[in-house]
């Protein structure tokens, strides 16, 4: 019995298992990643190469997991469980070899100032200029990433900063096939950065000026 069946088989113990199952090892994820696809019977998993050689209850839990997704499906196991603690604790294995000087200045300050100098430092990179997805962190490889429209702005950078630290420190929790990130101790916490409503109000006045900006650019190229 493959890692599919065997998945499939734990998350509905009442269900045939009637596909072709394929797990395919790719080196096209970011470290940890994976998918799932359903073609009429053709049932294949892709996963990242890093995968390969983790404990076989782990990625049962992973598949689990995106068999939830596919199949719409709000179950919980023992190994989607396992599978949860082990991407909340892969910060402290991943390599932590791409860092931005600016941001490694905004994580020095932040750490210092709220949290004791007590977290450890993730990958730091900025992204693409993006006005609607200003910072995230990924938990498979321990990366903030900050949208490179804040630059030149050391005091927003510091505060998408530390909303991305909260998230590395706090983690995140399961019900069912739900995920929850914002919770109300994250939300707590979020507000103990220093003038929160002022800074998160300059914050959306910077955006609004921002999307005024693009869409008068936008305005003057186009063709009469």
């Amino acid at each position: 019995m493959n890692y599919v069946e065997t998945a499939f088989k734990q998350l509905y113990p009442n269900k045939i298992f009637h596909y072709d199952a394929h797990i395919v090892y790719s080196g096209q994820f970011k470290d940890y990643g994976a998918n799932i696809t359903l073609y009429n019977k053709q049932l294949t998993i892709k996963l990242s190469k890093s995968w390969y050689g983790v404990q076989e209850d782990i990625v049962i839990g992973c598949i689990q997991e995106l068999l939830q997704k596919l199949f719409k499906t709000k179950h919980k196991t023992l190994e989607i469980d396992l599978y949860n603690n082990f991407i909340r604790s892969l910060h402290l294995v991943v390599k932590k070899d791409k860092v931005d000087p600016t941001l490694e200045r905004s994580f020095n300050r932040i750490n210092e100032k709220y949290f004791f100098d007590l977290q450890d430092r993730p990958n730091l990179v900025f992204g693409s200029e993006s006005l609607t997805l200003l910072g995230y962190y990924e938990y498979k490889t321990d990366t903030v990433t900050i949208s490179k429209v804040l630059i030149d702005d050391l005091e927003l950078v510091d505060f998408v900063m530390y909303h991305e630290l909260l998230h590395k420190k706090l983690k995140y929790y399961t019900s069912g096939s739900k995920t929850f990130h914002h919770t109300k101790e994250f939300k707590a916490k979020e507000r103990e950065f220093e003038n929160f409503e002022l800074v998160e109000n300059r914050l959306k006045e910077f955006l609004k000026n921002k999307k005024r900006s693009k869409k008068g650019l936008f305005s003057r190229i186009l063709p009469y």
